[in-house]
């Protein structure tokens, strides 16, 4: 390529100094990002309440914990997930959640809601979120997605269910009655064709919850999610995806969630999990059409609690209402 001294390679100089500056004014709101969700999660002190309902499947179901994946799979998509914690232990978790999200055009904006109902020994709470998150396309084949949660939060507590410490107590006299609470969280999703990884607070606001480590209603405590994972082609059938998902909780031990999944002839997905200190999984999943997946996770509890439940149900139902025909590898994410 020839350049004419006086144009072209001015040109081409000032079109440099325009990529640099892009560059950098997007390294520059990484930072910041990164800097707003590291400042908020430090400044957060000590205190108690119970954790947010987890999931064995999370790899399945990641807007649950991260709203930049909204929209993130290009095509209108439906998760259902019904887990049932701890069979035979009274009062034990319950937990069914409903995500519906897509895209909006090619305006790199994507939009979703979580309808959450979950219940632990005399509580019971529903939640609804709006995710909304922003595209940038970092490469080719590379894009970072800044998510926004926005939602409110039904707190209700039944004492006459539950099991506590003294009965005299003024506090176990009221119930609570479908108490309204706001929720705003946030995250940052990157992914690739082929690897991911986020970190994300659902929840900044200090409010309620039902605590089952102090049987009483306690501050929420902030949690920060950090998810990660990465497929590799083994062969032109088999499809390895490790997966983990770590779970920081101001006051409470570290949570740390592992994962490896097999997607055999692009409709069989085979995998396990292990929760640290906590519980064992078996994962199966099934591709039933090219809109259809279904998927069972069965959790055999580790912890002292092994001696007084027969295990954990999950099923989850995906639904992808207007995929288009085109090639998408690895279909795992």
């Amino acid at each position: 390529m020839v350049l004419h001294p006086k144009k072209d390679g001015f040109i081409l100089i000032d079109r440099m100094k325009k990529e640099k500056r892009k560059t950098n004014n997007f390294m520059k709101l990484i930072y910041k990002s990164l800097v707003v969700l590291v400042v908020i999660f430090t400044s957060v002190t000590e205190s108690y309440g119970q954790q947010d309902p987890q999931y064995t499947q999370y790899m399945f179901n990641t807007m649950s914990v991260n709203p930049g994946y909204a929209g993130s799979k290009e095509d209108l998509s439906v998760t259902a997930l019904a887990r049932t914690q701890w069979v035979g232990f009274p009062g034990a978790p319950e937990t069914q959640t409903l995500s519906i999200h897509s895209p909006i055009g090619f305006s790199g904006l994507g939009i979703g809601v979580n309808l959450i109902n979950d219940k632990l020994g005399p509580s019971q709470e529903y939640y609804f979120d709006t995710n909304i998150s922003y595209t940038v396309k970092t490469s080719d084949n590379a894009r970072l997605a800044f998510g926004l949660k926005l939602g409110v939060r039904s707190l209700s507590l039944d004492w006459s269910k539950g099991k506590y410490q003294n009965p005299t107590d003024v506090v176990f006299n009221n119930n609570i009655n479908n108490k309204i609470l706001p929720t705003l969280g946030a995250g940052l999703y990157y992914y690739t064709d082929n690897w991911y990884a986020g970190i994300s607070i659902p929840n900044f606001l200090r409010t309620e919850h039902y605590s089952d480590l102090i049987e009483s209603t306690a501050v929420e405590r902030l949690h920060y999610f950090i998810i990660a994972g990465y497929v590799f082609n083994l062969s032109e059938e088999i499809k390895f995806k490790p997966a983990v998902l770590s779970k920081i909780v101001a006051g409470a031990p570290l949570s740390v969630d592992l994962s490896a999944n097999f997607l055999i002839n692009e409709k069989v997905n085979l995998g396990i999990a292990y929760r640290w200190d906590d519980s064992i999984s078996s994962i199966f999943g099934y591709q039933v059409t090219d809109k259809l997946n279904i998927g069972y996770a069965y959790d055999l509890t580790t912890s002292n609690y092994r001696n007084y439940n027969s295990g954990t149900h999950e099923v989850v139902l995906i639904f992808d209402v207007l995929k288009t025909p085109k090639l998408k590898s690895p279909r795992f994410f």
